[in-house]
């Protein structure tokens, strides 16, 4: 852990474990709010990144803050920083995670860091996680989660404005993709996220300073997963990816992707042109 030392995953409202049958009846769900096939038996293995719908919070809705999150304890290292997003992580699947078996997740603070940014302090923090079934490693994984300051009042993000379509890369593919309300809606059920800037227009705007909702940030990983998956007719094991500009809902983004042997660069961007998001996959 570097930066500030002391603190534990508890400090940042996490559990250290969890677990879950890791159920078909729930696959199935997260596969129709994805328009994915169905069914997704018992047995089978769970597709790539759908482990983000499990082994998810069970805080009781008197213990949220004001923004649908866990509500941080007096004198938490985010105390002050009431703005958070995920802006990135890693995935390792070793093997195939089973739907319908046991698992267990260890979760731990990897690093802390205190950091100054554009608009004041901020806080930076990665998240450990090995989720494991029948004695096997399945899945490691690390987050980085960003803690900031109360947005200044006078400041509203603009809505982006074009219709800017990108030409395939050479060799590559282009998708194109709106994210609608009741999408957003549905992943929101699925993951157990009660973050409002996902749902909650009023709040995104007047509280938040978002021009719309926000589109989740493993929404669009596992988006970005499914089309190199559909596209090469391959399953995925590895994932790498940095959000670098939010998505909002009811406005076009266009997924691109190009293959070099086993490595996949993806990349979501916005109909301004600016890069929502960054992935390396194999």
């Amino acid at each position: 852990m570097s930066g500030d030392t002391g603190f534990t995953i508890a400090d940042f409202g996490l559990p250290s474990a969890a677990t879950s049958q890791i159920p078909a009846e729930h696959a199935n769900r997260v596969a129709a709010v994805l328009d994915c096939p169905r069914p997704v038996p018992d047995g089978s293995a769970l597709p790539f990144l759908w482990h983000w719908a499990f082994f998810t919070p069970e805080s009781a809705t008197a213990d949220l803050g004001r923004d649908g999150h866990p509500r941080m304890l007096p004198g938490s290292p985010t105390q002050g920083l009431p703005r958070r997003m995920w802006a990135g992580g890693r995935v390792s699947l070793h093997t195939d995670l089973l739907v319908g078996t046991p698992a267990t997740r260890h979760s731990h603070l990897q690093r802390f860091q205190r950091k100054m940014g554009r608009r004041g302090p901020l806080v930076v923090v990665t998240v450990a996680h090995k989720i494991r079934q029948a004695g096997r490693l399945v899945v490691s994984e690390e987050q980085d989660l960003v803690y900031l300051p109360p947005r200044d009042t006078a400041e509203t993000m603009a809505l982006p404005s074009g219709d800017h379509h990108p030409a395939a890369p050479k060799g590559g593919w282009v998708e194109r993709r709106v994210f609608d309300a009741v999408t957003l809606f549905r992943f929101s059920a699925a993951t157990f996220n009660s973050h409002r800037i996902h749902y909650d227009r009023d709040y995104a705007m007047a509280e938040e300073g978002y021009p719309r909702p926000v589109v989740h940030g493993p929404l669009t990983a596992i988006l970005l997963a499914e089309s190199a998956s559909r596209t090469l007719g391959r399953g995925l094991r590895t994932i790498e990816f940095r959000a670098v500009n939010p998505l909002f809902e009811g406005l076009p983004v266009t997924i691109a992707g190009v293959a070099d042997n086993e490595r996949i660069e993806m990349t979501a961007v916005r109909n301004d042109r600016a890069v929502a998001m960054t992935s390396i996959l194999t």
